[in-house]
């Protein structure tokens, strides 16, 4: 995912500028506006998970779950960079391998940082980001529950890396933010945050106001650790209770059961859709 997969290009863009399933409800304690809402039960998983620009085919997907290796995997549902065409990724298809037994998690690429280095077919500004935040939520929303994806589910919002230290963009990031995850509560969708621990993700997880931020963090080391715990480089009870995943390895080409897919692997122990 590392630039989830937008292209090789800005991957390398990026890189310069820096199982079981349970159920619980965990993972809310830094959302707000969810107290007037009843909420579905939260479907979280842990173990191991992959994601991949493209939605593998059906049929490599019951080869893999039959390996047994990964539990759960991330689609790329909606959102202007998002950089692969979504030929496999349909309500079908998303019905089809949760039957199997796969676990999914739903990403959203949405608007990147002004200051990003890399063009970007969608940024925000410090002028419209709280409007294209709830737009892009609400776009969020509507491509996920057109996949079958339920009221409950997460929607993970990537950001990709950027000059934190550059304070109006900050600011920025943190606004478009903020008004994504409110709107996603407000149509009873959690709020996850895909960023990397240099960045993106620690200028959610260090920021000092907690309205409206995400309650689960996906967070880019890639230390090869295959862990939530042991390497998370935040405060120790920030996102605990299954709200935290660790993306770890990046571009690992895998044989399983026959097809070949480049991944990147991720520890998991959060959130998943709610399917089926």
């Amino acid at each position: 995912m590392s630039s989830h997969r937008q292209s090789k290009k800005r991957r390398y863009l990026t890189w310069a500028v820096a199982g079981s399933a349970v159920v619980a409800g965990a993972g809310i304690a830094a959302q707000t506006s969810m107290a007037a809402t009843t909420w579905p039960a939260q479907r979280t998983y842990t173990g191991r998970a992959f994601d991949t620009c493209a939605a593998p085919s059906l049929a490599a997907m019951k080869a893999w779950h039959t390996n047994g290796f990964y539990g759960a995997a991330a689609v790329y549902v909606g959102g202007k960079n998002r950089g692969c065409a979504q030929p496999n990724l349909t309500a079908s298809w998303v019905k089809s391998v949760s039957a199997v037994g796969w676990k999914l998690i739903p990403l959203y690429v949405g608007a990147q940082p002004p200051c990003q280095s890399g063009a970007n077919p969608e940024k925000l500004t410090a002028t419209n980001a709280a409007s294209l935040g709830r737009t892009d939520a609400d776009d969020a929303v509507a491509k996920a529950s057109a996949l079958g994806m339920k009221a409950g589910s997460p929607i993970y919002l990537d950001m990709e890396a950027y000059d934190t230290t550059n304070t109006s963009c900050n600011n920025a990031v943190l606004t478009y933010v903020r008004a994504f995850d409110k709107e996603l509560r407000a149509k009873t969708y959690r709020a996850g945050y895909y960023g990397f621990t240099s960045s993106s993700a620690k200028a959610v997880a260090n920021a000092t106001d907690r309205t409206d931020l995400p309650g689960n963090l996906w967070y880019a080391l890639w230390d090869k650790q295959n862990t939530t715990t042991a390497d998370w480089p935040f405060g120790a009870s920030q996102y605990t209770g299954h709200s935290r995943a660790h993306q770890y390895m990046v571009n690992s080409k895998e044989t399983r059961g026959g097809y070949t897919i480049t991944v990147d692997r991720d520890a998991w122990d959060a959130p998943v859709a709610i399917t089926g």
